[in-house]
């Protein structure tokens, strides 16, 4: 079985590719099986993984249209060692195309439920907005892994998501639950970064991850080498703390 994972935040720009890209390669280099969903028309988590999205032929689109199967749009990341199920400008036209077709909150569930036994974890990269596309991310997974950064306005986006999380939990996959908030881009000399990671501490207890992602070049520098930063530069302090939390991962899994 596998364990299928969202990445999630309404709010833009919080680290949400970062994380799904690093971390499946981290968990790839754990040795377990990964497939990374991008599910943002930006299709950002494609050339991060080395793959151009320019150049696709088939991808999630032409999957969540029934235009083409998982096993044919599918694709390896050289530089990550997983596979992908790449995105591009076409994903935009499927909030419209969807609207109109059967099931079609569920399409991506369908659509992985095929492959269950093919992967160890699935990550999905959902886009910063609530649409018909991060509604198909949360509709397959069992889970939401939720990168905040510790700033003020990231809490005031946090407990909008986690009505909405409640929301699709309630009516549409009750299976659904925040599995933990990852915090990103973390400043330590930032005495406000200080007290909101404290806040999140003392409000969501053992759902806040231990392990923390500092702010890092090296992690920026990486998707235009079409690479993670876990590859990039593996001794960088940003690629070893998705590492660590790579490993903290596979140790949540096993309390399911």
């Amino acid at each position: 079985m596998s364990y299928i994972f969202a990445v999630a935040n309404q709010k833009g720009g919080v680290g949400k590719t970062t994380t799904t890209v690093n971390l499946a390669a981290a968990l790839a280099a754990r040795g377990q099986r990964v497939l990374l969903v991008d599910l943002d028309p930006q299709g950002n988590a494609t050339m991060g993984s080395g793959v151009d999205k320019r150049l696709l032929k088939t991808s999630v689109y032409h999957v969540l249209l029934g235009l083409a199967s998982l096993a044919d749009a599918r694709q390896v990341s050289a530089t990550g060692n997983y596979h992908l199920l790449p995105a591009n400008r076409d994903l935009a036209g499927a909030e419209v195309e969807l609207v109109g077709l059967d099931h079609r909150e569920t399409r991506l569930k369908r659509a992985l439920a095929a492959h269950d036994g093919d992967y160890d974890f699935v990550l999905i990269d959902c886009p910063p907005s609530l649409s018909m596309l991060t509604l198909n991310g949360l509709c397959a997974a069992n889970g939401v892994i939720i990168p905040m950064q510790c700033e003020y306005y990231a809490l005031e986006g946090l407990s909008d998501l986690v009505n909405t999380i409640k929301k699709v939990h309630a009516n549409l996959n009750p299976d659904l639950k925040i599995i933990g908030l990852l915090r990103v881009m973390f400043d330590p000399r930032s005495t406000l970064s200080g007290q909101v990671s404290a806040q999140l501490e003392q409000h969501f207890g053992d759902k806040v991850f231990r392990s923390i992602v500092p702010r890092n070049v090296r992690l920026a520098e990486a998707p235009s080498y079409g690479m993670p930063g876990v590859v990039f530069d593996r001794g960088a302090k940003g690629s070893q703390a998705y590492l660590a939390f790579a490993e903290e991962m596979i140790e949540r899994v096993k309390t399911f």
